[in-house]
């Protein structure tokens, strides 16, 4: 017989297996949860640990060099010491910048700027370059600040040898500029950036509690990027750049640019613009990157008379027109549409040589009206301008020619002297090189060749030149162009090259005021040129915009630039003469006495596009450069001590003749409301006899 259980011990059991039973479950529990971690997450959670304990950051690549056809370097990297922070971290920007400032001895409130303008965008790297190239004693200064935003790395430093030299083809990368830390900001750097940086490679960065940095190693070996030969050569270009400068300065210019070419490859041996920069030199925030347009790329302007060429080259081509055919100029008047035209010289009959070398509008009108609308347009486009050149620089203009079914009933006047339409200094390079080269529309590269580490060279591969002329065409426009030099009534009478025979085209076109809706009294000077007329293998194209007075007109203010760096090119390339050696003696001596002979005669030609009232101007939309004008020349003798002809422009009838009347001029009125344009330019020393003609618009 059994005993009876005792309860208690019935219960004290029960307890037991309950609490054996949620021990064993939470057993269970931990010993799933061990397994979940080390087995099922072990990578994760490893991942998340060493994430804890260090970090791959991008290891750049060395970026490739860049160089002149010399070989001469242009743009190099070279191993260096920075000082980064990060701006996120920084609890107060200018104690901060205070801080560094004392030490890296650099400028406060700048440093601030640039911590606060890097804290603040989007597009941050996660680190600001303070300082590029530390010395060891300040970094060692830095790390005994013992700050956890501020940190010393090894890296490259992209420096310019050259300094400004060729700066807008070269171009520069940013640093401290949030977003561009390295990276390709202009010229070629930017746009050849990936084949120039190469590829990034990883370094793993092992770092404290705090994720302060105490060591690193390479996780993935970057790919060096590839060198780059640029057509520039660095004589030409330090030629170029000082001959604009004293062309931009001496005639109260607002910029300029200078195209220096080979016209049979389309090499550009130099490629300046004034004002320039140095790439050496940081940009910090708030600051104004004064100086890096590249105008002669990205700055489209009506060229004026130099756009001759064009318009004669079709004459050629599609006309009966010769260079002794003989263009009626009516005594320098044309009527069309209600509106009058002179020219400043009374001409009467001129050949079509003529026309060119007097650069007579007139004569360019009629002209044109014998090509006609149909073909003119053929043949603006035939020389390519409204297309861009394809140039290896970022942001080219295309410039701009208004579709034929666009056309204003003027159009066809104002297109044939060079207004209605726009180009870029490197267009009217390409245009003057389809004379020059036989015909042929060539594309202008300032990049020879790229080559990777321990590669062959890869020479850049262009399009195939398309013809635009017929080889007797050219051969007359270059004779043509060679008598607007050497012709005593040629507008570019004054330019010589010693030793060489060289053919050209001025231009001048009066700058449209958007905002006012009138022209201004400045111009955009124009010339291009070749030499050896006779076989070219040198062309430059001159262009400096916003001048003042007669003599920033297109001859004598772009010409002596021309000259200045034709002659450099000719004998730095030795390329030979074509004027015999005892001519080219004779020449050398009376050089120079026609130079002082020429700032001693009052007498001079100069050209004038200044008959604002035919052209229709472009929009703002059509034409973001305030760029405009019409077409006129003007010459006669001046007195140097004759008081100066009065500005008109903005007056009302009666006020433009209470004040002739008070100077002794003589004015023919044209139009009504008030004063738009005049010719001669206010300012111009005024002919006994002389009478101004002014235009009136509403």
């Amino acid at each position: 017989m059994e005993k009876p259980r005792d309860p208690a011990l019935s219960k004290s059991i029960e307890r037991l297996l309950i609490v054996g039973l949620i021990l064993s479950g939470w057993a269970l529990i931990v010993l799933f949860r061990l397994f979940q971690l080390q087995i099922l997450a072990h990578d994760r959670y490893s991942k998340f640990a060493a994430g804890q304990q260090e970090r791959l950051e991008p290891l750049d690549a060395p970026r490739g060099a860049i160089l002149d056809r010399n070989g001469n370097y242009l743009a190099i990297s070279s191993p260096s010491r920075f000082v980064v922070v990060d701006p996120e971290r920084i609890p107060d920007k200018a104690t901060a910048a205070a801080l560094l400032a004392r030490v890296l001895e650099v400028d406060a409130q700048k440093l601030q700027a640039d911590l606060e303008t890097a804290a603040a965008s989007r597009y941050r790297r996660g680190y600001l370059v303070v300082d590029p190239h530390v010395s060891e004693e300040k970094a060692e200064a830095v790390r005994g600040m013992k700050l956890d935003w501020v940190e010393i790395r090894q890296g490259r430093l992209r420096s310019y040898p050259n300094g400004q030299l060729a700066a807008h083809v070269i171009g520069n990368v940013g640093w401290g500029n949030t977003g561009t830390d390295g990276k390709g900001a202009a010229g070629v750097e930017l746009k050849l950036d990936k084949e120039l940086a190469g590829t990034p490679g990883l370094v793993r960065v092992q770092v404290d509690v705090r994720q302060r940095p105490y060591a690193s190693e390479v996780a993935k070996a970057p790919v060096v990027g590839k060198n780059v030969g640029l057509t520039i050569d660095s004589e030409v270009q330090q030629a170029a750049e000082e001959a604009l400068r004293t062309a931009v300065v001496k005639n109260h210019g607002d910029h300029g640019s200078i195209v220096a070419m080979d016209p049979r490859t389309g090499e550009v041996l130099a490629l300046a613009n004034y004002p320039t920069y140095n790439p050496n030199e940081r940009l910090h925030a708030g600051e104004t990157p004064d100086g890096r347009e590249d105008f002669a790329v990205i700055a489209p302007y009506e060229p004026g008379s130099v756009f001759k060429v064009i318009t004669l080259s079709a004459a050629l081509e599609t006309t009966r027109l010769r260079p002794e055919t003989m263009i009626r100029c009516a005594g320098g008047v044309i009527t069309l549409f209600g509106r009058t035209i002179h020219d400043a010289e009374g001409h009467g009959d001129l050949s079509m040589e003529d026309v060119l070398a007097r650069s007579s509008n007139v004569g360019a009108i009629r002209i044109g009206m014998e090509v006609g609308a149909q073909n003119l347009y053929k043949y603006v486009r035939k020389f390519g301008i409204g297309t861009r050149t394809g140039i290896e620089l970022p942001a080219e203009a295309p410039g701009l020619i208004r579709r034929l079914s666009r056309w204003q009933a003027t159009s066809l006047a104002s297109v044939a002297f060079g207004h209605e339409v726009s180009v870029t200094t490197v267009q009217l390079a390409r245009m003057g090189a389809v004379i020059a080269n036989g015909g042929f529309l060539i594309y202008p590269h300032v990049v020879a060749w790229k080559q990777a580490p321990g590669g062959p060279k890869d020479m850049t591969k262009l399009p195939e030149p398309v013809q635009v002329l017929k080889p007797e065409t050219v051969s007359t426009m270059r004779r043509m162009m060679e008598r607007v030099v050497t012709s005593p009534h040629g507008t570019a009478h004054r330019l010589h090259l010693v030793g060489y025979t060289l053919a050209g085209k001025t231009g001048t076109a009066q700058i449209f005021d958007f905002a006012h809706h009138i022209y201004t009294h400045k111009y955009n000077a124009s010339f291009v040129g070749f030499a050896p007329a006779t076989n070219p293998s040198i062309l430059v194209a001159v262009t400096v915009a916003g001048t003042t007075g007669t003599a920033g007109f297109g001859s004598p203010a772009a010409g002596p630039a021309f000259q200045e760096v034709a002659t450099a090119a000719l004998r730095m390339r030795e390329v030979p003469r074509d004027v015999p050696e005892e001519i080219a003696g004779l020449e050398e001596k009376e050089l120079a006495q026609k130079e002082k002979a020429r700032k001693e005669k009052a007498a001079e030609t100069q050209e004038l596009d200044a008959v604002a009232a035919l052209s229709t101007p472009f929009t703002e939309e059509e034409l973001r450069e305030a760029t405009g004008g019409a077409s006129e020349e003007q010459a006669g003798v001046r007195d140097a001590d004759a008081p100066r002809m009065p500005d008109f422009v903005g007056k009302t009838v009666r006020g433009v003749v209470e004040e002739a009347a008070q100077t002794g001029v003589e004015v023919d009125m044209l139009g009504d409301g008030l004063a738009r344009a005049q010719s001669p330019a206010p300012g111009a020393r005024i002919v006994r006899g002389e009478r101004v003609r002014v235009r009136f618009m509403r």
